[in-house]
């Protein structure tokens, strides 16, 4: 199935799947220092709610995970703020056009973080959404375990750049845009988001802006642009766990609204 707006054309039979699957097992991703996620069927007394116990004519289980360390999700600016913030507001449209782009850490003192250099070389035209894959891009990102590793991160002046370029939505392949021992500075978090006050609220933070982290993006998947499709689910929650999915663009020429 084909979707044509005004110039460019989108396959939608072909979706790119960039999420990271949810699963109770070893092979889940983690980071911030919890346990992996745990689906188990429920039980009442001798009842168990799972088919193949034989007691039970539907699997019924109950899940229980940490949208920031169990894999994909974004999050909206409730993440860092004294007041409440649902994602599930905050986030109102969910196809936009994204520029896919690639870059290496560079290698700073003990860190490796993704500078305002390394953005702006690669971002020469206008979107309204930044996918992010680092290299090295490594298959292990869909399970590795980031506590206490120190992964690359974004700089404040990249975070900063993005959001004066307009951007609305960032998605990185890292388990934070932010150093993972900061002292609770969230620089980048606080950038992107505008965010001067976390107790009071600036008037002019982005509170339609999202930060999707943990997403994966396989090595054929050609940097360009593209039309994301960014699900989440209806949690009334700083975050969701999420689902960006990707088409390719047959003619990219957007007009993306001042």
């Amino acid at each position: 199935m084909r979707a044509k707006i005004n110039n460019f054309e989108i396959d939608l039979s072909r979706p790119i799947d960039i999420s990271i699957p949810l699963t109770n097992t070893d092979e889940n991703p983690i980071a911030w220092y919890i346990e992996k996620p745990s689906i188990e069927p429920v039980v009442f007394g001798d009842w168990i709610g799972k088919v193949s116990e034989g007691k039970s004519s539907t699997n019924f289980n109950n899940i229980f995970f940490n949208p920031h360390g169990h894999g994909t999700h974004t999050e909206c600016l409730g993440h860092i703020t004294n007041d409440f913030y649902s994602i599930n507001q905050s986030l109102k449209q969910f196809f936009f056009f994204a520029k896919l782009i690639t870059i290496e850490p560079e290698k700073i003192g003990e860190d490796f973080v993704i500078t305002k250099e390394q953005v702006s070389a690669s971002l020469n035209e206008k979107t309204e959404a930044l996918i992010i894959r680092t290299l090295p891009n490594q298959k292990e990102k869909k399970s590795r375990k980031y506590s206490n590793t120190n992964p690359p991160y974004l700089s404040e002046h990249a975070a900063i750049f993005i959001r004066e370029s307009e951007i609305q939505h960032l998605l990185i392949d890292l388990p934070s845009v932010d150093k993972e021992h900061d002292e609770g500075k969230l620089l980048a978090h606080k950038a992107f988001w505008n965010v001067k006050d976390t107790v009071n609220l600036n008037q002019d933070a982005r509170l339609n802006a999202t930060i999707t982290e943990m997403i994966y993006v396989p090595d054929e998947i050609e940097d360009g642009n593209y039309i994301l499709n960014l699900q989440i689910v209806s949690f009334e929650n700083d975050a969701s766990p999420s689902k960006p999915i990707l088409y390719k663009i047959a003619d990219f020429s957007p007009e993306v609204s001042e």
